[in-house]
């Protein structure tokens, strides 16, 4: 995928899968064993927000951070499951075995300044995208936090030694934020991030309406979407099946605000949604991903209409698998 001539490759990661500066997670140590490392996929960075996020609440993100916010204090943070805390062992191995994910993180993490001031993303050699949310509670807020964001990168950016896209997430489930209205607000922050003069690509997910995305991308400031974030718990009963996964019409991860849904159920309707998106007649590149547990996942993606795919739950569901995707994308695209 070729954005403003800066070549990203066939397939990035879904943001955050391997931290905000792709040094993984400790549980990675152990996944690596089976196979698990990325060569070959284009990093994206975990999720940052303006402002730091490191005391879990409803309004600061659910996972403990160590003291310098960079990585999860639990081995195997509560609010994500599957994990092997006591209780949760049971319904941990049928979600392996569904191969499905549910995460309530609520985008933890030290902030903008602090990741920028590392310099760690300055010293990249290779192209890559930077992902930030707007958290606050209001648009007006939301794009006044991106105005300042926009205006720290440009202050760093100068000092990059690699091409760099910019990733807008407007569709984490975590945060609860109202996402019915977005078109104002996308095309109008689109036009304060144009400053960077870089690629951009906003993030959805899939509730996001096909005609909504379209008249978004028609930007002359969007390169490209991204889709799907997660689908926030209980959202499309008609075509998932929360009680059948789960056992239960409440989220295991009720006490973290529900979470978002991730993994196989996705699938077929990410699917569904870029062929829906393409027939609508959106032209821009769609990076593509949910549900990629295999590579036959990645040529069904392609056959859809998706210009690339990112991968995510599939380092965790099925990391063994991880590389042979990677190629199948280097295959298709």
């Amino acid at each position: 995928m070729k954005l403003r001539e800066i070549d990203f490759g066939p397939i990035l990661d879904a943001s955050g899968v391997e931290g905000f500066f792709g040094e993984g997670y400790i549980h990675h140590e152990l996944l690596r064993l089976s196979g698990l490392h990325f060569y070959g996929s284009t990093f994206v960075a975990k999720t940052t927000t303006l402002n730091a996020r490191l005391v879990p609440s409803a309004k600061q993100g659910n996972m403990p951070m160590t003291g310098d916010g960079l990585r999860p204090k639990e081995f195997s943070p509560r609010c994500i499951l599957p994990n092997f805390h006591y209780g949760n062992i049971t319904l941990s191995m049928r979600m392996f075995r569904l191969g499905i994910m549910l995460n309530a993180v609520g985008l933890s993490g030290p902030g903008a300044k602090t990741l920028f001031e590392t310099r760690r993303w300055q010293q990249k050699t290779e192209p890559f995208f930077i992902s930030f949310m707007s958290v606050a509670s209001t648009p007006k807020e939301r794009l006044a936090e991106l105005e300042q964001f926009v205006a720290l990168f440009a202050k760093y950016l100068p000092d990059f030694n690699a091409p760099v896209g910019l990733q807008i997430n407007f569709s984490c489930p975590n945060v609860g934020l109202d996402t019915s209205c977005l078109v104002a607000e996308v095309t109008t922050g689109l036009d304060m991030a144009s400053a960077l003069k870089i690629p951009q690509m906003p993030k959805f997910n899939i509730l996001t309406p096909v005609e909504t995305a379209k008249k978004i991308s028609e930007h002359t400031s969007c390169d490209a979407i991204c889709v799907s974030n997660t689908i926030p718990w209980g959202k499309l009963p008609d075509k998932i099946d929360w009680k059948g996964l789960f056992g239960s019409d409440v989220s295991p991860l009720a006490e973290f605000g529900g979470g978002g849904l991730s993994g196989a159920p996705l699938l077929p309707l990410v699917a569904e949604w870029v062929l829906k998106a393409r027939k609508a007649g959106l032209t821009k590149p769609i990076n593509v991903g949910g549900g990629i547990l295999s590579p036959e996942d990645v040529t069904c993606l392609r056959e859809m209409g998706a210009s690339s795919v990112f991968i995510g739950s599939v380092a965790n569901l099925r990391p063994w698998r991880v590389q042979s995707i990677i190629q199948r994308a280097y295959e298709v695209f």
